[in-house]
């Protein structure tokens, strides 16, 4: 029961959350990688044992880890060794094989460079041919390219009048 009353206090307010260091090793291997931290748990297990974490045991494990703030020693391993390596710098957070429970992960942009370029081309080609209508539909007369448009006609008459007129 308290655990539950301290989980519905967390959900309130975030920023008073108990630190537990064994969580927060967690938490800092699962930032590392880029990745969440049952998906962290799920990778621990699945190299502890050989084998996936079985559908009847997520969510005694989720309770455990997520309301009762108990880590599993197998997790504390992995999440000690993803941050040593951190360290020492050899870790690859970008390999596939941390990101297997993510629908979709992928390093490649889809299509590439040369559907980037085409992307880029089209979105200039707009915007420099809306600027250019923009211009034609003043007839011309504009002084400025950009609005607001002030017509030049009226630039010379207001200075020919002594009036203090844009950009004066």
């Amino acid at each position: 029961m308290v655990a539950m009353i301290n989980f519905l206090k967390t959900l309130i307010r975030p920023d008073r959350e108990e630190s537990d260091p064994e969580c927060d090793e967690i938490a800092r291997a699962a930032n590392l990688l880029q990745i969440g931290e049952f998906q962290l748990l799920q990778l621990a297990y699945a190299e502890w044992y050989g084998e996936e974490l079985p559908e009847s045991s997520t969510d005694h494990l989720f309770a455990d880890y997520m309301l009762r703030k108990q880590v599993p020693h197998w997790a504390r391993h992995y999440a000690r060794r993803i941050n040593d390596w951190e360290k020492r710098e050899l870790l690859d957070h970008s390999d596939a094989a941390y990101h297997r429970y993510d629908r979709g992960y992928s390093m490649k942009a889809p299509g590439g460079i040369r559907r980037f370029c085409i992307a880029t081309a089209v979105l200039v080609v707009f915007v420099g041919g809306s600027l250019w209508v923009s211009h034609l539909a003043v007839g011309g007369r504009s002084a400025s390219f950009l609005p607001p448009y002030f017509d030049t006609d009226e630039l010379k008459q207001t200075r020919r009048h002594g009036e203090v007129g844009p950009g004066s």
